[in-house]
């Protein structure tokens, strides 16, 4: 895996990626916010000590920063069958941090909606 050192801190190529949702990276437009997400999806042993860090976070675009997390779900069940342990634990990392942005998660909500239209019918 192909690391880049930013601040004098090192991160993984691939998250950043990910998280920025661009596959051609511009390594001086990185936002703060998304070096501490990446800090927490890159090794996510590292989520306990970030928490008040990542409840403090200001953020000017909460929907569009929302796309963030949405991206590490998303990502992490699409490669649960490489690593199970390690894409488990993305995904919770980045369920946490919406749960702590948010008051809510996204993906979880729609499932719950499919559960009561099934028991309705």
């Amino acid at each position: 895996m192909e690391y880049i050192n930013i601040k004098d801190k090192k991160y993984s190529l691939k998250i950043l990626k990910l998280l920025t949702g661009q596959e051609e990276l511009d390594i001086e437009s990185i936002q703060e916010n998304i070096l501490i997400i990446a800090a927490a999806v890159d090794v996510p042993d590292r989520l306990p000590y970030l928490i008040e860090t990542i409840k403090s976070l200001e953020i000017e675009d909460l929907e569009k920063f929302r796309f963030v997390l949405l991206r590490v779900q998303i990502d992490s069940q699409l490669h649960m069958n490489e690593d199970l342990e390690m894409y488990q634990k993305r995904l919770y990392v980045a369920q946490v941090m919406e749960k702590l942005l948010y008051g809510e998660i996204f993906l979880e909500e729609g499932e719950k909606d499919n559960d009561e239209e099934e028991e309705n019918d």
